[in-house]
Parts: structure tokens; C-alpha cells; sequence
């Protein structure tokens, strides 16, 4: 029998803004997945199934590839924290 886990609902949401967010600096910049996929050599399904918060657990090494091919810095790629009074 599988076991399957419960998606946490904080880090759905997370995925779904670090998703929308790189899909939005990608547009900015002209680029189609498939494009951005070659450019940091990952695959264009992996990158759209990041964009649409698929994906919920990037590894760092491969946020810092999607930033370096965006041409932004990581911290770029995430949402601002809405929680943060400071």
C-alpha cells in the first residue's frame, strides 16, 4: 500500500507565488519556458510544473539556476513576506 502525504497548505501556497513570480520575470524578459529551460539546462516541463507550483520543493541549486538565467539575485524569486512587520 502507498502512503500519501498531505500537502502543508503553507507551502502549497508558497510554491504557487515563487511560481508566479518566476513566470512573471520570465514573460518580463521575453522568454518562453522552453527557452529559459535551455538556458540553465533543466527541462521545460520541470520549469512550467515550477511555475504552476507543481513543484513545491526546488532545491536551492536550482532556484539559483532559474535566477542566474532570469539575471536576478535568488531573493528575487520569492514573494515578499506578507507577515513581516519588520
Amino acid at each position: 500500500m502507498t502512503r500519501r502525504t498531505v500537502p502543508d497548505p503553507q507551502t502549497t501556497a508558497l510554491a504557487i507565488r515563487i511560481g508566479r513570480r518566476i513566470r512573471a520575470l520570465r514573460r518580463d524578459r521575453g522568454l518562453t519556458q522552453f527557452a529559459l529551460a535551455e538556458r540553465i539546462g533543466l527541462s521545460r516541463i520541470y520549469v512550467g510544473e515550477i511555475e504552476r507550483g507543481i513543484r513545491d520543493n526546488p532545491t536551492l541549486s536550482h532556484l539559483r539556476r532559474i535566477a542566474a538565467g532570469l539575471g536576478v539575485p535568488v531573493r528575487e524569486l520569492l514573494p515578499p513576506d506578507d507577515d513581516d512587520n519588520g
